[in-house]
């Protein structure tokens, strides 16, 4: 798989997302179901706290991604979703600083929404993975 940033701008890249991705050469796409602080049961974790959401979403992205073989460094497209954008982006650097670790910085977008699926739930994380 061949990977090129597409950056018009490089304002993003600082962010730690490009533009696009061009991906040429890949044979398997992963499209990833929204993941969330949820444990083994489907039930939510650490109501209220916006930090230990996000560590449990990406533990559980990383999760999905390792069952299809791959790691975050497949990700190309990472949808992010809050029911409070203030306050995630103090705590941003943690899923920021996985991604810089995995060498990638995919396409992204994040979005306010009022709720999400289950009640007491803060972030989701959504992506597209290819290998």
């Amino acid at each position: 798989m061949e990977r090129t940033a597409i950056n018009p701008v490089n304002w993003s890249v600082d962010l730690g997302f490009n533009q696009a991705e061009l991906v040429s050469g890949h044979t398997r796409t992963l499209y990833i179901s929204g993941q969330t602080a949820t444990g083994p049961d489907g039930k939510p974790r650490h109501e209220g706290d916006m930090a230990g959401q996000l560590a449990l979403s990406i533990a559980n992205l990383e999760s999905v991604l390792a069952e299809a073989g791959m790691t975050l460094a497949n990700l190309v497209r990472l949808n992010v979703y809050t029911t409070d954008v203030d306050a995630l982006f103090p705590h941003y650097g943690l899923l920021a600083g996985r991604l810089a670790a995995a060498g990638v910085a995919p396409a992204s977008t994040m979005l306010g929404v009022t709720r999400l699926a289950v009640p007491g739930l803060l972030v989701e994380l959504e992506g597209t993975a290819v290998a």
